[in-house]
């Protein structure tokens, strides 16, 4: 038999957490992972074969080289949650709550500014001017297609009965091609509109409020400082 204080509610369960959506630049991950196993391939060797100051040299050069490939190429992120901005950039790490974000800014290159007037590059985003040209040629030729939509629209109707765009013809919206998709953007424009999107959601929240942090990454800087003073006694001491 139970008692009345043995009937407690059941604990709700909590509300699952929103997991980062994290950006990095494919392309600078992929140099950086090629950069590496050539650097590593050339130390080892050396190391390896060298004699006399070589191996110490180009160990030296390992541990100046090797961290700075990783702090320019595999290191940049941004990791954008539901209360803050978080930015991995070579060097340093800032870690902006929503509330504190003034503006995303996107010219040569894509910035978020502080509250306080302080701008950081988002250096794992990085502005490619060929790809904003090419974007605008097809939002060009998209538009041309739209202001000739009654020639071509007739046109793909018939084809709806061969197997074609059966939407067009039921009133399904359409799944292909640049039209239907809105206007056409540079990927990394579309991930700076991402970014502004989720800022807006979350820039009043209560959670989303704070100070602006920002802290150097020593586990880079220290290694490289360390092998820069090593190749520096190595090369004066003759």
């Amino acid at each position: 038999m139970t008692t009345p204080e043995d009937q407690s509610p059941a604990p709700q369960p909590s509300a699952p957490e929103t997991k980062d959506r994290i950006y990095r630049s494919p392309a600078g991950m992929a140099g950086g992972v090629l950069l590496l196993g050539l650097v590593g391939w050339l130390g080892l060797d050396a190391i390896i074969v060298g004699d006399g100051r070589t191996p110490w040299l180009a160990l030296a050069a390992l541990i100046l080289v090797v961290p700075l490939i990783v702090a320019f190429t595999l290191r940049p992120a941004v990791f954008a949650g539901q209360d803050r901005l978080r930015v991995r950039n070579p060097f340093r790490v800032i870690v902006l709550p929503w509330g504190q974000v003034a503006s995303l800014r996107s010219g040569y290159s894509n910035e978020v500014v502080a509250a306080s007037g302080k701008k950081f590059q988002l250096w794992s985003i990085p502005v490619s001017l060929r790809a904003r040209k090419k974007a605008t040629r097809r939002e060009s030729k998209a538009a041309a297609e739209r202001a000739g939509g009654g020639r071509t629209g007739g046109r793909e109707a018939g084809l709806s009965g061969l197997g074609g765009l059966t939407g067009l013809r039921s009133g399904m919206p359409r799944t292909v091609g640049p039209v239907a998709d809105g206007p056409v953007r540079a990927e990394t424009d579309r991930v700076m509109d991402e970014l502004r999107e989720l800022w807006g959601d979350r820039e009043k929240a209560e959670t989303a409020q704070g100070e602006v942090t920002a802290r150097w990454a020593w586990e880079i800087l220290g290694p490289a400082v360390a092998g820069a003073v090593v190749l520096g006694i190595l090369l004066a001491v003759g």
